[in-house]
């Protein structure tokens, strides 16, 4: 985006703001044509007394009575239309920043998780703040200063030219000048500006990643180390800002020696014009405020191309975020789909990352509702990836998934997932109390619903300890709680939600082998009359599964119950043994399983 095309995309992000941005508009060209009139009344009042004295007579107040009231009016004027812009500038910039923030906030919500995966979470708040504040100056400063300054250089300077040919020729040329000078900065320093704020969101990026993980930088003794990095970046973002400065720092000196050379020009030529009889005292009088009046106004023009040129770098990465668009998003036919009973289909599902391997490949299965699926396999081989096509955190690219028969695409996404229920395998808690965490499964929960959903995740003895019960906050992401506390809460979360269709992520992989005992009993009670996939690999929490998948790069390769894939001898049999030989010998694979592994070992 070309800086034009960005100056034209902020004043756009008015949004409901826009009349009041016509008005202000409007009372910085009436300012500005006031600006222009005070130079010509005090030039006509010059003329006026010189007149008088070189006819021998003596000028009295009539003469001059009508040009002063013109002078006392146009300042009157000023004052009062520069305090209603001011005020109301001050008001609209304030109220569109946050707007527009609220906005940017929403619409990354609403990114798919591989958005989120791709891009650090600290680079996306740095756009937001930067960006909005960037164009909150903007806003403030175009409406309090530079619209006028912009309306006098572009619409009344070619008014000079009807007052004096000669003179406002000059004018324009000289202003030609040093806006040339300008753009020619501008292009020597773009793409160095765009370098100097990718060094800013690494230096965003860094320093948010050390601050949350602060208790691993200390373990390891990295905070000398996490320093030198973060001042090494700090180094190169100097050495790629120092250029920038330099060339604007040239810019800058060339403006105010503008001032000067103007103001000279203006009158050297004046002078010599009226040598000529071809100006008065009076006009020269005018053009000296014109082109005081005039480079002031162009060096403010240059101090907001050197804000926008600046910023432009942050107000084009908000744009890209905000220009991104959800790859998961609703069509307009979507429907409500109330509350659904959870049958769930998947029919030829496959699914890409990056559309090269395939993470999920050609998956078909059928759950009747209140059935318990558990999906197994190895690390990346593309459990949860399912799972996640089920509550659309992405789309497959080809296939389909229905609920109660309807294709999950034709369901809005609120109600989509307003009917399922997720366990991540890490807690993801908010740094908030333990009411707000759990309120986020369902908002106008009662205390005794919060407290029996954590008595049923086995979280009444944590509660217990919390000084300020459920308004105890608990931390940056929980860590005021241990692992085990933190899964124990976000699991109650869900049971609070009460969905038709429930996913366990490694649910209880945080707990301890006696909590996990105890939960796993209070999510069998859970699961009872509910659509349950179970994400596991610790199978002994799954041997009372109506059917366990069995994964291997993307696909499904076996099909049963515990001891349909046991006695198959597959890749479940293996996974099975496997954890039977490091676990407790008292564990019983099945029947049959146990009689072969007694023989295998009677036989030596």
């Amino acid at each position: 985006m070309s800086l034009f095309s960005i100056y034209a995309r902020v004043l756009g992000e008015l949004g409901p703001e826009k009349r009041l941005g016509l008005i202000l508009a409007f009372a910085n060209v009436l300012l500005a044509a006031a600006a222009f009139a005070e130079p010509m009344l005090f030039g006509a009042l010059i003329d006026k007394l010189t007149n008088a004295q070189n006819a021998g007579l003596r000028p009295t107040w009539m003469d001059i009575n009508g040009l002063i009231a013109a002078w006392v009016g146009f300042g009157l004027f000023n004052i009062a239309a520069g305090v209603f812009v001011a005020l109301h500038s001050d008001k609209l910039a304030h109220r569109r920043r946050l707007a527009v923030m609220a906005n940017y906030f929403e619409h990354a919500l609403t990114l798919p998780l591989a958005y989120h995966t791709q891009t650090h979470s600290g680079r996306v708040l740095k756009v937001m703040l930067e960006g909005t504040s960037g164009m909150w100056a903007l806003w403030l400063s175009f409406f309090r200063e530079h619209c006028a300054s912009f309306v006098a250089l572009f619409i009344l300077l070619p008014f000079t030219l009807w007052k004096n040919w000669q003179l406002g020729l000059l004018l324009i040329s000289l202003v030609v000048l040093f806006g040339s000078l300008t753009a020619y900065v501008l292009r020597k320093t773009d793409q160095l500006q765009s370098n100097v704020e990718a060094y800013h969101s690494s230096l965003a990026e860094r320093a948010s990643d050390a601050l949350g993980n602060v208790p691993v930088i200390q373990s390891f003794t990295r905070i000398e180390a996490e320093v030198r990095g973060l001042h090494s970046t700090i180094a190169s973002l100097l050495a790629a800002q120092l250029p920038v400065l330099s060339w604007w720092a040239i810019a800058t000196v060339a403006t105010r020696a503008s001032a000067t050379l103007t103001v000279l020009a203006i009158f050297v030529v004046g002078a010599w014009l009226l040598m000529q009889g071809l100006t008065t005292v009076g006009e020269i009088v005018t053009f000296m405020g014109f082109a005081t009046m005039l480079v002031g106004r162009l060096e403010q023009i240059v101090a907001f191309v050197n804000f926008i040129f600046v910023q432009a770098p942050k107000m084009r990465e908000f744009f890209e975020v905000l220009d991104t668009l959800p790859a998961v998003r609703d069509v307009p036919s979507a429907a409500d789909a109330g509350r659904l009973s959870g049958a769930v289909a998947f029919e030829d599902v496959s699914f890409s990352y990056d559309g090269k391997r395939s993470a999920v490949k050609d998956v078909s299965f059928s759950v009747r509702p209140g059935e318990t699926i558990a999906i197994v396999g190895s690390t990346g081989s593309g459990k949860s990836t399912t799972l996640g096509l089920l509550h659309r955190a992405f789309d497959p690219q080809s296939g389909a998934i229905r609920i109660d028969g309807v294709d999950i695409r034709e369901i809005s996404l609120l109600s989509l997932r307003r009917n399922i229920g997720v366990v991540f395998q890490e807690p993801m808690l908010f740094a908030r109390s333990i009411r707000e965490n759990l309120t986020v499964g369902k908002p106008d929960a009662t205390d005794e619903e919060m407290m029996q959903a954590l008595e049923r995740a086995q979280a009444a003895e944590v509660m217990a300890r919390q000084p300020d019960g459920l308004d105890t906050l608990v931390g940056e992401r929980g860590r005021t709680l241990s692992g085990g506390e933190r899964q124990r809460l976000s699991i109650a979360r869900a049971l609070l939600k009460n969905p038709p269709i429930l996913i366990l992520d490694e649910a209880t992989s945080a707990l301890d082998a006696a909590t996990e005992v105890k939960l796993q009993k209070a999510l069998d009670e859970v699961m009872k009359d509910r659509t349950t996939f179970v994400i596991a690999h610790r199978l002994a929490t799954i041997r009372n599964a109506d059917r366990i998948l069995v994964f291997e790069q993307g696909e499904v390769i076996e099909m049963g119950t515990f001891e349909e894939l046991v006695a198959k001898g597959g890749r479940f049999e293996a996974l099975a043994r496997a954890q039977y030989l490091v676990s407790d010998r008292a564990a019983e694979l099945t029947e049959d399983g146990a009689g072969r592994l007694a023989e295998k070992i009677a036989s030596g």
